[in-house]
């Protein structure tokens, strides 16, 4: 496969001739700096007030297998127990610090680049890096969360933070000089907390890339997934729709909008535009070429989203887009009886997570009702300090803060619109994005990668060229093992230019549509995504305070 390339527009009005020199791909050439100190001299380091707790140094180790360049790895512990991970490179830093996020309930301090893991100061070791467990250690059912609110507040925000403000007081004690820029990078949780930063920590970081961001946290982990489980069980206990029907579901989408983009290639561009409709699959006899009226139901149902009796929406609608179907197995089982992703997602959240001060071991997701008065009763006591919903990062843009939103369109996690609704509501609420945020929307890519489109991409790289020289993101190529393709700033696409191979990035253009589709956000939540709307809890005698 080729290597991955990112094509950037030509450097904005801004850039100025005191900019240093830049490389092809728009960063900043840096010199190497050479530490001051040995790697085992760091466990010897004080950093005391560093941050709001005491800070532990537990090892320095220098690491040189499997990494393009020997690092010095520091772990250690933010009290009370907030677990760190920091790479400092000891042949050579160019200045960068780049954190990366943890996805689902974390519970690990390990460094995961994902989608920026072919950007070329990563490639070639030269940037330092760190990454945190975000306050506890494994237990991915929630139950660290039982009589822990500290736990609560440092996985809600706090254990990002403070492990951003450790590391850069390493790394300036390490090489006597502070990073020049500092970049995070998270897909889904990774991504809620690259959100969290930009809106509560604007001047942590001067480049965010937030991949598909589990913003909506408390509507995420409990009414979306619960709907994903409950609307697909009979009456008695059963399954209706099992995943051997994925493939003829799928089949029918794309034999119906697969050819909108005026390409027929496996791959929808906007989903929004297709008008599949189930019951066109419906049959009377028994069939493997048909579906059941029930199970056409429930392939509707899953689409739409969350609803209460009278069809009042309980997430944004449009749950899981049309072209996805194949990656549904996260919650339709391959057999009765399974237990699928979504149950324990849900579960997870609804006993330890969504009312704080009240773990429920023994609830089950029969007990959730779909009614908007239990909506907020289950969202309120948590959302606003585990949300990332706050659309006014005016305090992230005024620092210089640079944003680059990404969301594959087949995600099976968390809905893209979930993503593109913030985004409106960020132009809603502040005007003229584009100077500092941009949107990418992936064709076909699934959850943070994979999926049928081209899903491989370089997501840090454009941050930093944008930061480094004033390079606005444009065009990015996206790889699979057969495609490339363009991906262009929302709503502009990429189409097929009419000449060679379609499975050739070179052979697409930048098409903006004239009639733009509308986002819908007429839900019952409509107003978490607003100003002022995040609380700043304490921990009180065992209790979480708001």
């Amino acid at each position: 496969m080729a290597l991955l390339a990112t094509t950037l527009i030509a450097p904005s009005s801004t850039a100025s001739a005191h900019r240093p020199a830049t490389t092809p791909e728009g960063l900043a050439v840096l010199p190497a700096v050479q530490p001051v100190m040995t790697c085992a001299d760091v466990t010897g380091l004080q950093l005391g007030k560093v941050t709001d707790a005491t800070v532990t140094i537990a090892s320095a180790t220098v690491v040189t297998a499997g990494t393009p360049a020997p690092y010095c790895e520091v772990r250690g512990t933010i009290a009370p127990a907030d677990t760190f991970v920091v790479r400092l490179p000891v042949n050579g830093w160019t200045q960068r610090y780049v954190q990366t996020g943890c996805g689902g309930l974390c519970g690990n301090a390990n460094i995961n680049y994902g989608q920026a893991g072919t950007c070329p100061v990563v490639t070639d070791g030269t940037v330092a890096s760190a990454t945190t467990d975000m306050g506890h250690q494994g237990r991915n059912d929630g139950s660290w969360a039982a009589g822990n609110p500290q736990a609560q507040i440092d996985f809600a925000y706090r254990g990002v933070h403070a492990t951003a403000q450790v590391a850069k007081a390493l790394i300036k004690a390490f090489y006597h000089r502070a990073p020049a820029y500092s970049y995070f990078t998270g897909c889904s949780d990774g991504g809620r907390e690259a959100l969290m930063e930009a809106q509560r920590y604007p001047d942590d970081f001067d480049g965010i890339a937030a991949g598909a961001p589990a913003s909506n946290m408390a509507v995420q982990n409990t009414f979306h997934h619960a709907w994903n489980v409950l609307t697909n069980r009979a009456a008695n206990g059963d399954s209706i729709l099992l995943a051997d029907r994925l493939p003829l579901i799928h089949t029918a989408v794309l034999a119906a909008c697969d050819g909108l983009d005026g390409l027929t290639d496996g791959v929808l561009d906007d989903p929004r535009l297709c008008r599949f409709d189930p019951a066109t699959l419906v049959c009377t006899t028994s069939s493997q070429t048909c579906l059941s009226p029930a199970e056409a139901g429930v392939v509707r149902r899953l689409h739409d989203g969350a609803t209460d009796a009278q069809g009042r929406r309980l997430e944004p609608f449009i749950s899981h887009e049309w072209g996805s179907e194949l990656e549904w197995t996260l919650f339709i089982p391959t057999a009765q009886g399974q237990t699928v992703a979504s149950e324990m997602f849900a579960l997870s959240y609804l006993r330890y997570l969504a009312d704080p001060n009240q773990p429920r071991p023994d609830y089950q997701l029969s007990d959730l009702r779909f009614t908007v008065e239990s909506f907020w009763k289950t969202v309120m006591p948590s959302s606003s300090y585990q949300a990332a919903l706050d659309p006014d990062l005016g305090a992230f843009q005024r620092s210089g803060g640079k944003l680059l939103l990404w969301h594959g369109w087949n995600d099976q996690h968390i809905s893209p619109q979930s993503t593109l609704i913030y985004y409106d509501t960020m132009r809603r609420t502040m005007g003229d994005v584009d100077r500092f945020a941009k949107l990418y929307l992936f064709p076909g890519m699934a959850h943070c990668g994979g999926g049928a489109g081209p899903n491989t991409v370089d997501v840090l790289t454009p941050v930093m060229a944008w930061v480094e020289s004033g390079r606005r993101p444009g065009r990015i190529t996206a790889a699979s093992a057969t495609r490339t393709r363009p991906v262009y700033p929302y709503p502009t696409v990429a189409r097929y230019d009419g000449t060679g191979s379609t499975d050739d990035a070179a052979n697409f253009v930048a098409y903006t549509p004239r009639n733009q589709v509308r986002n819908d956000d007429d839900w019952v939540g409509r107003r978490l995504y607003s100003p002022g709307y995040q609380t700043w809890p304490r921990a009180v005698d065992g209790r979480l305070v708001l």
